[in-house]
């Protein structure tokens, strides 16, 4: 099974996103994130996806990413929205 993270992003909703965007990148290890603009988190959220593409974890699917089970294992702040 999958998970759109299309999908994933409109459960978190619009309000809360660009927090769960930063926690995204956090728990990635990206540096810096708290002070990173608004458009740079979106860019490195998808280098991250492209990454989870790489591993193995995720397949690209147009503007969107299927990630697969366990892709998230760790990621405690997307456990209420899978």
């Amino acid at each position: 099974m999958s998970l759109s993270w299309r999908d994933l992003e409109s459960r978190v909703g619009l309000d809360d996103l660009p927090a769960f965007h930063r926690a995204f990148l956090t728990w990635r290890g990206v540096e810096g994130v708290g002070t990173m603009p608004l458009r740079r988190v979106q860019q490195r959220v998808e280098a991250e996806l492209n990454r989870l593409v790489q591993a193995g974890l995720a397949v690209r699917d147009g503007d969107d990413w299927q990630l697969k089970d366990g892709a998230f294992e760790g990621f405690e702040r997307a456990v209420p929205y899978l």
